[in-house]
């Protein structure tokens, strides 16, 4: 069982294509998680029947937090969950490929890796310190992501900021959880549009040397 998580803030145009992309036959069920929009974000999500929670507090990862606390109280909570924007900067079309991985029974974390570059020089230079005090190399550090449930509930991720990704990955090296990458179709949004603002700012580059360096120092 496979649930998926969009977290929006203010993209009720992207969301209402985003949630009409999605290949249902692949997903139980869908939780959008509204960090705070003044939009028509909430309305767009439960019209297309997805299930609707609010996270007033700011940051990305404090949107996550709510949707994996909502998933542990259900009765029967999801074996994998995909984490993805609902600012259209993702392609709903590559699930598949994304689960791909965990299905085979080969991954527990899959993350999606846009083309080389496309991180921007923040990632740049999160990517070079993990490879220098994690020994480990990534593509990337893409919100769009594919984890098996019971492995992010013990990840105990506690970023509710920018860094949430960078956190799920150092963490997710230390615990050796198998990580695969994959390479989906990514959407770029134009410069200085709303959803290009956000998802710079999940890329924001003290967050995201302090969870390095957090967790490379922790015993």
């Amino acid at each position: 069982m496979v649930d998926l998580v969009v977290v929006a803030h203010d993209c009720a145009g992207s969301l209402a294509a985003t949630m009409a992309a999605l290949p249902a036959r692949e997903l139980r069920s869908v939780v959008v998680v509204d960090a705070g929009s003044t939009d028509a974000t909430p309305l767009v999500a439960r019209d297309a029947g997805a299930v609707l929670l609010h996270e007033r507090s700011a940051g990305y990862g404090a949107a996550c937090r709510r949707a994996i606390v909502h998933l542990e109280s259900l009765p029967s909570p999801p074996d994998a969950v995909v984490l993805m924007a609902g600012d259209g900067s993702d392609d709903p079309a590559e699930i598949p490929a994304l689960l791909a991985p965990i299905r085979s029974g080969g991954a527990e974390l899959v993350v999606g890796v846009a083309h080389e570059g496309a991180g921007g020089a923040a990632d740049r230079v999160a990517l070079g310190l993990i490879g220098l005090l994690y020994r480990q190399r990534f593509g990337g550090l893409g919100a769009f992501r594919a984890v098996r449930f019971p492995a992010l509930v013990a990840l105990g991720l506690s970023e509710r900021g920018d860094a949430w990704n960078v956190e799920m990955t150092v963490k997710g090296v230390r615990l050796g959880l198998r990580i695969a990458e994959v390479s989906p179709r990514v959407i770029h949004l134009l410069p200085g549009s709303r959803a290009a603002e956000l998802r710079h700012s999940v890329s924001s580059t003290g967050r995201m040397l302090f969870q390095i360096l957090r967790h490379a120092t922790a015993r």
